[in-house]
């Protein structure tokens, strides 16, 4: 048995870490003075030209400002406690699924043996993952961050 499931993990992607890693930039060092797309990736050693795509669509979703000119750069939109990690890779990602299998009972979706019930079961995955994700704020990752919570949580 090899993927994911045996292996015992969900992936997230890549898109959906960096753009954790860069807000937790921003909540880390102040959340009102912009921060330069630069400064962002230097001190978070994310690809510059990969990082200004994903604070885009941060933007587009609300979790971001910009201000442009000498001494622009980003800001979160709102303060760390009220951004989830649901949101972030949602942002970046689209909506948090364990797959794109459709919804059970549409557009015949249990055309065949057993994949309703498996439709089912992948819907409840998702909402898990959501759920989980959404249990994080921005504001959990800085005490994390800061050492003033333990590291992993329990499962």
């Amino acid at each position: 048995m090899s993927g994911p499931v045996a292996s015992g993990f969900v992936r997230v992607s890549t898109r959906g870490d960096y753009a954790s890693r860069a807000l937790l930039s921003l909540a880390l060092h102040g959340a009102e003075t912009p921060t330069s797309v630069r400064d962002i990736a230097e001190r978070t050693g994310l690809p510059q030209p990969y990082l200004e795509q994903i604070l885009l669509a941060l933007k587009g979703a609300g979790l971001v400002r910009s201000k442009r000119g000498v001494g622009g750069g980003y800001v979160l939109a709102r303060p760390p406690e009220e951004i989830s990690l649901a949101q972030i890779v949602a942002a970046v990602d689209g909506p948090i699924a364990a797959g794109d299998f459709g919804e059970p009972h549409e557009n015949g979706a249990c055309d065949h043996e057993g994949q309703c019930v498996l439709l089912a079961v992948w819907a409840d995955v998702g909402e898990t993952i959501r759920t989980h994700l959404q249990s994080y704020s921005l504001a959990d990752m800085v005490d994390r961050a800061r050492g003033n919570v333990a590291a992993t949580a329990a499962v």
